[in-house]
């Protein structure tokens, strides 16, 4: 059975269509932006704003919402989700914003309608954290940033 996710339509995100998958295998469902019709919101070369989607939503209990970019836009224009992936917690009711970022050479024009990023409903796993003298030994141990094969000279072969 499907995880059921209470989604409220706000006024101004009356008509547009609801967050659905591209292909029956996607894990995202996109978001579209809220804006005012006949109202484009422009966006910057090193720009940010934060894009209404007219939506809020009850996620259950044990599960969070990832908002995270679109391929395509970033591809294709430099432009995506400044602080992705942006969590949406399950006792958060407020609408879901998308904060975009335009790292493209060009301003970014925004429509009503448009679909700006896409939603992931993701499990999180409940954990305590318990304090300890040393942990485990492992194969990395604390190798950080490129110590897994991406040296000075740039990825490996």
């Amino acid at each position: 059975m499907s995880l059921v996710v209470p989604l409220k339509i706000l006024p101004h995100g009356a008509g547009l269509d609801l967050p659905s998958k591209g292909t029956a295998g996607a894990a995202g469902f996109d978001l579209r932006a809220a804006v005012t019709e006949g109202i484009s919101l422009v966006i910057e070369p090193g720009g940010r704003d934060l894009i209404p989607t007219g939506l809020s939503i009850a996620i259950p209990g044990g599960h969070e919402g990832q908002v995270r970019p679109r391929s395509g836009l970033a591809l294709r224009f430099g432009v995506t989700v400044l602080n992705a992936p942006g969590t949406i917690d399950c006792d958060y009711r407020g609408e879901i914003g998308v904060i975009l970022i335009n790292h493209g050479a060009e301003p970014f024009i925004i429509r009503r309608g448009d679909r700006i990023a896409q939603l992931v409903i993701a499990a999180v796993a409940e954990c305590a954290f318990e304090p300890v003298a040393e942990l485990t030994v492992s194969e990395r141990g604390s190798g950080g940033f490129g110590s897994t094969g991406v040296g000075k000279e740039g990825p490996s072969s």
